[in-house]
């Protein structure tokens, strides 16, 4: 604070003598001032405290504009460049310019008066006289590695971080016009930017962009007077010939500033710009960027293209078009709504552009920015979409050269169509009629499936669109398509051809698929349509391939709306048909299968087209699936895959049951619990010898709660087969209840997307054993149904399940375990105890008729009475004889 108070002394004494000193002592004087003041300014970090700094300014700003008109004064070009560039440095007696120089750099970036004062003295003018000279002019002298100076890099910083403060205040601005530089720098950016200075290319590119967004009316006024932007379009045509693309671009864009900057004060330069050709020039220029890397342009391409889409909203007057609504349309749409006060499109001449490159070009980098900028401009005011398309067309003209474009720009441009729906939730009936002939024709695969998602997320917005893409007749065409391929498909079965149903044409196969399922969902008419078209066999021939399945399906169980019998006869063949390796094929029908039971009307058809049996005999065909350790196919399979599978058939015969006194009734009579409990006993986890063992005394008891919580929820080792048998007696429980069809232990897996290998493939016998199990459970703790176990007023809903748990009793052992097996057993026996503690749980037992099925089945256990299950039966039956309808049973 000292130093700075001494140093405002001594400028209030130079203040004071200036007036009765002559010009050379007063230099003099002030010269020898400056290193003190930027001596000061470093060692208090850049902080300033001096008061009268304005007239400091305007006396160092005023000395080095004199200093370069005396060297720049009766000197050719270059001979004045040299003096300008001695004149900087920091050797010999130019020592005093750089003087000066740094002390403007350094007041110039102090406050708003200060630099007031500075572009007051007349330096805006004479350092744009300096920018051209060193722009236009370059000169050899260069340090000895070929390199630009140190000093040289420092002095151009200082100039231009001066010019750049000065220039960006309309005052700046006015007064650098005195020095009728700025048209010559401008038009000599136009004309010699293959000869000018390289390293003031990029420099004297920001100071006229800084000059070009603080225009006045000045200024503008000023540039059309000396046909400034007529002539640089001139030089810049003949340039656009000679240089690199990049080049031009760069220079060019300096030019496009100036008039997009200008047309919020004066129209006057774009009139200018447009009355000589400033469009075609553009076109011409970017165009000549065809090929070149994705940054080698940027980013002087991309400015240009976003001036240029600036342009478009540059106009007098607001276009008017008449509305030209295609019917129908989405029910929330209001062509009055869209209309805005934003920024709407008003100069077509510049659309035309943007829209001539991407008729022009099929460079992916300009193609996709052209697709950018029509976002960014529908963005702008949606009612911008209206007005180009019912004018120019873009979007319908572009969809009849789009399969030649690369694919990157096939995807984007299908993007920007798509989101006419989504969201301007316009619906563009002439668009999509193209679109719907390019799917026809398939000139270019890839095209074609690109274009169908696009109509597949359409479809899936609104349910209008089943209506509209079948009266259009790409249903119709989508059913043809398919059928050829399930033909080809047929024929093909079990050979493998390479490159048959490969790459694209398999996703196109999918897509289609999907797009006939999306077509289908929730439209009765368009599921009538396609079982008119007889293509119910052949979409049958698709749920081969897991990439076709899930599509498939849908569109089966839309059929079902309409015909249950007919879609339960064709799952049902399905999997009865299904191979032992096809576990997925089997799981996918039984989860379809599941969804559609959940309608009460498909249960007769269920039961009529032998769903139970079909059902029953999945569980046949897994004999000895669950040996430990496995062998075989299955060995490959996993057993969580296997018990996955058991779960969802026991899911299925459980919804065809619920609350259907018919299907119990004949699920009953059958004998098919009977039926369940042979096959679940032929899983390969439950003892096969089918004698009790001999009984031990037990050292400790659990229930079958804790027995799944010890087996599942706990560090303590429990083989394979108990885990396998208890998750059974589990599902068995919860079909004892009725509430299995409404359980989930399992995690859904994701379908494997086009180009993936199918599940079969990449689960293998060591992926299994790493990952035994996959219910869903949260954390460490089992689904809290799996506890209902200790709940004992359930309602018995199935008593013929409380009979197949009671048939496997005997089995629920293994050699080698014969402790834990006797633990079990007895778990399992108190559980069925409790399940008849209600009176209305013993009602519905001693009413189904099968009390001898579980005697015949513990048969040993009640003769023995040591046995350890012995006394827990004998209390179930003593529980039932009040309810008992079948004396001689009891007896």
């Amino acid at each position: 604070t000292l130093q700075w108070e001494i140093l405002g002394r001594q400028f209030v004494e130079y203040e004071q003598m200036a007036p009765f000193l002559i010009p050379e002592e007063q230099q003099r004087r002030l010269l020898d001032f400056l290193p003190l003041f930027l001596k000061a300014w470093e060692q208090s970090a850049g902080v300033i405290v001096f008061p009268n700094i304005q007239l400091l300014a305007s006396e160092v700003s005023k000395l080095l504009t004199k200093e370069i008109k005396r060297n720049l004064n009766g000197k050719p070009a270059e001979e004045a460049r040299l003096a300008l560039e001695q004149l900087l440095q920091q050797k010999g007696e130019a020592e005093d310019g750089r003087l000066l120089l740094k002390s403007v750099y350094l007041l110039s970036q102090t406050d708003l008066r200060t630099m007031c004062n500075i572009i007051g003295s007349g330096l805006p003018a004479a350092l744009m006289q300096c920018l051209y000279l060193f722009f236009t002019f370059p000169l050899k002298k260069t340090s000895d590695d070929g390199e630009t100076s140190e000093d040289d890099t420092q002095t151009q910083e200082m100039l231009v971080k001066i010019m750049l403060n000065m220039y960006r205040e309309e005052q700046g601005v006015e007064e650098l016009l005195a020095a009728d530089k700025l048209q010559s720098l401008i038009i000599a950016t136009a004309s010699l930017w293959d000869q000018c200075s390289h390293s003031w290319k990029i420099p004297t590119g920001r100071v006229l962009r800084t000059i070009s967004k603080a225009q006045t009316k000045t200024s503008i006024v000023y540039l059309q007077a000396v046909d400034c932007i007529k002539i640089a379009i001139q030089n810049l045509f003949k340039l656009a010939d000679t240089i690199p693309a990049c080049d031009v671009c760069e220079a060019a864009s300096i030019v496009l500033c100036f008039v997009k900057d200008s047309y919020p004060i004066s129209s006057a330069l774009l009139t200018e710009f447009e009355n000589n050709d400033g469009y075609q020039l553009l076109l011409k220029i970017i165009l000549r960027c065809e090929g070149l890397q994705q940054n080698e342009g940027d980013p002087y391409l991309d400015e240009i293209l976003d001036m240029l889409t600036c342009l478009t909203t540059c106009g007098k007057t607001e276009l008017k078009v008449s509305g030209n609504i295609v019917h129908p349309q989405l029910p929330h749409f209001n062509f009055e709504q869209t209309r805005s006060s934003g920024m709407t499109v008003k100069n077509l001449q510049a659309f035309q552009v943007l829209q001539s490159i991407f008729m022009k070009s099929n460079d992916q980098h300009l193609c996709g920015r052209i697709l950018e900028a029509i976002g960014t401009i529908w963005a702008w005011d949606t009612v911008n979409f209206f007005l180009l398309e019912w004018t120019l067309q873009p979007i319908n003209q572009f969809t009849d050269i789009i399969h030649f474009k690369p694919h990157p720009v096939q995807v984007q441009f299908f993007r920007l169509v798509e989101s006419i729906v989504l969201d301007l939730s316009y619906v563009p009936h002439e668009i999509l009629k193209k679109v719907q002939y390019l799917i026809k024709e398939n000139t270019v695969p890839f095209c074609t499936l690109t274009a169908l998602r696009c109509l597949l997320s359409m479809t899936q917005k609104d349910l209008l669109f089943s209506d509209i893409f079948r009266d259009s007749g790409l249903l119709g065409l989508l059913l043809a398509l398919l059928r050829k391929q399930a033909k080809i498909l047929r024929k093909s079965a079990g050979t493998h051809q390479p490159g048959l149903e490969e790459g694209t044409e398999k996703e196109l196969n999918a897509v289609m698929l999907k797009m006939v399922a999306a077509l289908t969902v929730g439209s009765v008419r368009n599921t009538v349509v396609l079982k008119d078209y007889g293509m119910v066999p052949y979409i049958k021939i698709f749920l081969d391939d897991e990439c076709y399945r899930s599509a498939t399906l849908s569109i089966l169980e839309q059929l079902s709306v309409i015909n249950y019998e007919e879609y339960m006869s064709i799952i049902i063949g399905a999997l009865c048909s299904s191979t032992q390796g096809e576990l997925h094929l089997k799981l996918d029908l039984l989860k379809s299968l599941l969804r559609i039971l959940e309608s009460p009307k498909s249960h007769s058809a269920f039961r009529t087209c032998s769903g139970f049996n079909g059902l029953l005999s999945l569980l046949s065909d897994m004999e000895g699936a669950l040996q430990d350790p496995p062998s075989g196919l299955w060995a490959a399979v996993g057993q969580n895959c296997i018990l996955e599978l058991v779960f969802y058939t026991l899911q299925g015969i459980t919804a065809a049951l619920h609350l259907d006194p018919v299907n119990s009734n004949f699920f009953q009579r059958n004998g098919l619990f009977e039926k369940m409990a042979e096959d679940l006993g032929s899983l390969g986890c439950f003892w096969t010898q089918g004698e009790w063992q001999i009984p031990l005394s037990l050292e400790r008891t659990r229930t079958f709660g804790e027995f799944l919580d010890a087996a599942f929820c706990s560090s303590e080792p429990f083989p394979m087969w108990l885990k396998n048998c208890i998750w059974i007696l589990n599902f068995l429980d919860h079909m004892v209840k009725g509430t299995l069809h409404l359980e989930s232990y399992f995690k859904e897996e994701r379908k494997p997307e086009m180009g993936e290998a199918s599940r079969d493939d990449q689960e293998g016998p060591q992926a299994q054993e790493e990952h035994p199990v996959a219910f869903k459970r949260p954390g460490n703790k089992l689904p809290a149904s799996a506890h209902r176990w200790e709940m004992g007023d359930c309602a018995i809903v199935h008593p013929g399940a409380v009979c197949v748990m009671v048939r496997l009793l005997p089995k629920l052992y293994k050699e080698g375990h014969s402790q834990l097996s006797q633990e079990i057993q007895c778990a399992v026996v108190d559980h069925i105890q409790s399940l008849v503690k209600s009176e209305k749980s013993r009602q519905v037992m001693c009413g189904s008729g099968l009390l001898s099925t579980i005697i015949t089945s513990c048969q040993d256990a009640f003769r023995n009475e040591s046995h350890p299950l012995h006394l827990p039966l004998t209390r179930v039956f003593e529980k039932l004889a009040s309810q008992a309808i079948e004396p001689d049973v009891l007896r």
